[in-house]
């Protein structure tokens, strides 16, 4: 006779082989592929704000802009020009905040766009077929 364990035993010595699954994927939900876009939209419109404001901040610490300042004025002869007068901070970053806005509405867009192409393309194409291991 044999024990509960040997038979415990004899059940994992064996080979367990991966099983694969594969899909067709033949529809997106418009308003979930629109959120996700929007989202991600978001996400992006905010690392545009900020990566701007770094990248301002490092050129006024670097002297970037007084050094262009003093080339501008030996070409131009113009002292009363200055391009950080220009370039504010408060200019930069205003256009940064409509340039993301921009973005998170073309963004959105072209999110429904593409879902909307998708689904019907895969009315033609029998749509995209998705493998799946349980590795």
């Amino acid at each position: 006779m044999t024990s509960v364990a040997e038979k415990l035993q004899s059940k994992a010595k064996r080979p367990v082989g991966t099983k694969q699954v594969r899909l067709k994927l033949v529809y997106v939900d418009f308003w979930s592929v629109v959120k996700l876009s929007f989202l991600i939209s978001v996400a992006i419109g905010i690392i545009t704000v900020v990566a701007t404001f770094f990248v301002y901040v490092i050129l006024t610490r670097l002297g970037i802009f007084t050094t262009v300042d003093k080339l501008l004025q030996e070409i131009l002869g113009d002292a009363k020009f200055t391009l950080q007068n220009t370039l504010s901070i408060g200019q930069v970053m205003l256009f940064a905040i409509v340039v993301a806005i921009l973005n998170v509405v073309v963004g959105t867009v072209l999110g429904a766009i593409a879902a909307v192409l998708y689904n019907l393309s895969t009315k033609i194409t029998g749509g995209l077929l998705v493998g799946f291991t349980n590795n």
